[in-house]
């Protein structure tokens, strides 16, 4: 058999590893240097010349065997051809965004995105000279056209919004991006596994590899996956341009936490329904934002394209509550930390605190859940408790 044949379980358990005659040792070692000899001038100077995707490494920020595995590794999950691994996963949306755009050219970026992206985009591309025009997330193929900027060079998406949980019709929006010659590109960090990027008209697919693949809370890493390798090329030159570059240990711990990744989500998976199923229980709760809880917004898309989810969701509380009482409501819980980040083996909870430019949203009251491994009925009775904060 094929790799391709075998079930994704199958395959984070054995994609790159060395083969037996690599010293016996199950893992890949861990590769570290910044001086890479030549065999001779001669070599070194066609090495250099030779395209990317060869993996012809001049230095050590071309990469090693330890990141070529957990490349080899993320592209296999995403459905892609070729992965660039960099230092973090706010680095693996800035990298395709400074490769692509140029001044006097314009992003079109959801209102839900992440907060660091727009940070992004209101700074340094907007230095750059780069318009920003911010969308309403649920907009259709027809919404998207009528207001697409005749100098749109990315369409990014984000399915769903990692604070509001709205979803995006990614297909149809891709398809309206590649109409007027536009790069498609997704955070795909929600849907890992579950949403297959290069399926739906996406050109980019990135990843916050600090999340479910570390799996830990120990790691920093990102992940830019394309499936085809002239953009690999164009992507690879702007890694190397700019100076990303991600730790051979980082890369170490990612391929290590792989292992476990698929047990590990289809816990949080099942935990974290039942969580947020118990939550629409509640009459202090308004919504649950969970996109594959049946009911709740975005769901019929979840349905459609999704083959799972993962362990983030959101709910908006009752608006008679004040925020003192959310933040005591938060404060008070014992199995969850105050944490921004998600995807790792502890549950976290947050009070989502949102801007929107294009889109008005009622969020005040609202938090992230974020659910670990630990025993749900212990969960459940963790919340119940700190309950006390938002009486009925």
């Amino acid at each position: 058999m094929s790799s391709g044949d075998y079930s994704y379980e199958t395959k984070l358990a054995h994609l790159s590893r060395p083969p037996v005659r690599s010293h016996g040792f199950v893992n890949e070692g861990v590769f570290r240097g910044s001086t890479v000899l030549q065999e001779s001038c001669a070599a070194m100077d066609a090495n250099g010349k030779k395209p990317a995707v060869e993996r012809m490494t001049t230095y050590g920020t071309s990469g090693g065997p330890t990141h070529f595995a957990l490349e080899d590794l993320v592209a296999q999950i995403e459905g892609g051809k070729h992965c660039i691994v960099v230092q973090t996963g706010l680095a693996a949306i800035t990298l395709p965004l400074l490769a692509y755009l140029k001044a006097g050219q314009s992003v079109l970026m959801p209102d839900s995105v992440y907060g660091p992206t727009r940070r992004i985009c209101n700074t340094l591309l907007k230095n750059f000279g780069i318009e920003t025009v911010y969308y309403d997330p649920c907009l259709d193929a027809a919404g998207l056209e009528a207001i697409w900027p005749a100098n749109a060079a990315v369409l990014f998406m984000e399915s769903p919004g990692s604070h509001t949980f709205e979803m995006q019709d990614v297909s149809a929006l891709a398809a309206v991006a590649k109409k007027h010659g536009a790069k498609a590109m997704l955070d795909n960090t929600w849907g890992i596994h579950h949403f297959q990027p290069f399926k739906h008209g996406v050109d980019v697919s990135i990843q916050a590899l600090t999340k479910y693949v570390g799996g830990h809370s120990d790691v920093l890493l990102g992940g830019v996956t394309v499936n085809d390798t002239a953009e690999f090329e164009v992507l690879r030159l702007a890694a190397t341009t700019l100076g990303y570059y991600a730790s051979p240990d980082d890369c170490w711990l990612a391929l290590r936490g792989a292992r476990t990744m698929a047990v590990r989500m289809a816990h949080q998976e099942k935990a974290a329904l039942a969580v947020a199923q118990w939550f629409t229980t509640l009459p202090q709760v308004k919504q649950v934002r969970h996109p594959a809880l049946p009911g709740a917004p975005g769901h019929e898309i979840w349905k459609r394209d999704f083959t799972g989810a993962c362990s983030l969701f959101g709910v908006v509380f009752d608006e008679r509550y004040t925020e003192a009482q959310i933040f005591a409501f938060v404060d008070s819980l014992k199995l969850f930390g105050i944490g921004a980040s998600w995807g790792g083996y502890e549950c976290l909870a947050l009070p989502t605190a949102v801007t929107r430019t294009a889109t008005p949203v009622g969020e005040a009251r609202a938090v992230r859940f974020h659910i670990g491994l630990e025993n749900v009925d212990d969960i459940i009775a963790d919340i119940r408790q700190a309950l006390v904060h938002l009486p009925a």
